[in-house]
């Protein structure tokens, strides 16, 4: 019997072109691979709320990592399988330093069972702002004049500010949780993201390989907050418009994301019938 393959791609800058969607010849070729029996999901930074979103025309038939795996997220049932929180102690402490920095955060969190994003409206960045006024929509939106913690399970902090008042934090942060410090590809602003410590894509994806039993994972990526996966995958493939830190750690390097490079690849090596 061979053996089964897990095939996982990132989203942004890996399967997303630079117009933030997902090309129709790859959207067809991923379909008629799962059609065909491949197993194919995606691992992302991004929420449920927007990754759905983009990933709508895509047959997904098996969980999704999400938020970097904090989460996996099965898109028929709309339920976590698979769920990664702060302590309330640790989701205080962090907010904590945060907020003696001058830096004020998006905090991610759970009331009861709806997901929301909590944010200062009186006190945000250029690039926070810049954010917030692309998404007065979004469910999740809930604005406050000052933070409290008490009701929410919190599992993720976003902050989007300056570089300086950014990187010390990222180095104070990084030793006790999970943190990913970079550029954001589309905005140019500085980010970072504070995660739990068990949270990494390569966890949920271990979980994942699990509980679909496969042997294999073959993986596609293109940024730093990728190299987890990679080191821990079968076979990584990073786009040729990859960072040279995530080269690095690749199997190869594949066409870019503007051309389609992972649904290149896994229509020339899927093998039908693993």
């Amino acid at each position: 019997m061979k053996e089964r393959v897990l095939y996982i791609s990132d989203l942004d800058g890996t399967l997303l072109n630079k117009d933030v969607r997902i090309s129709d010849f790859t959207v067809n070729t991923i379909n008629s691979l799962v059609e065909k029996g491949m197993i194919f999901s995606y691992a992302t930074a991004r929420s449920r709320y927007t990754s759905s979103k983009l990933t709508k025309d895509i047959g997904l038939r098996v969980p999704v990592v999400i938020y970097n795996g904090t989460f996996l997220y099965d898109t028929k049932s709309e339920k976590r399988v698979l769920s990664n929180d702060f302590t309330r102690a640790d989701a205080e402490k962090i907010l904590d330093r945060l907020l003696k920095n001058n830096v004020y955060p998006m905090v991610h969190a759970f009331l009861g069972e709806n997901e929301k994003y909590i944010f200062d409206e009186n006190n945000m960045s250029r690039g926070m702002a810049d954010f917030q006024s692309k998404r007065e929509l979004d469910e999740r939106r809930t604005p406050v004049d000052v933070y409290d913690l008490a009701p929410y399970q919190v599992f993720y902090f976003t902050c989007i500010d300056e570089e300086e008042k950014l990187l010390p934090l990222y180095e104070e942060l990084r030793s006790e949780y999970q943190c990913i410090y970079n550029k954001d590809m589309y905005s140019g602003d500085y980010w970072l993201e504070i995660l739990p410590n068990k949270a990494t894509k390569a966890s949920a994806i271990r979980e994942l390989k699990e509980m679909l039993d496969c042997q294999r994972v073959v993986c596609f990526g293109d940024g730093v907050n990728d190299i987890p996966m990679f080191k821990d995958a079968d076979e990584a493939y990073a786009v040729s418009n990859a960072c040279d830190e995530l080269k690095a750690y690749a199997t190869a390097v594949i066409d870019s994301n503007e051309n389609d490079g992972v649904a290149k690849w896994l229509l020339d090596n899927y093998k039908w019938g693993e």
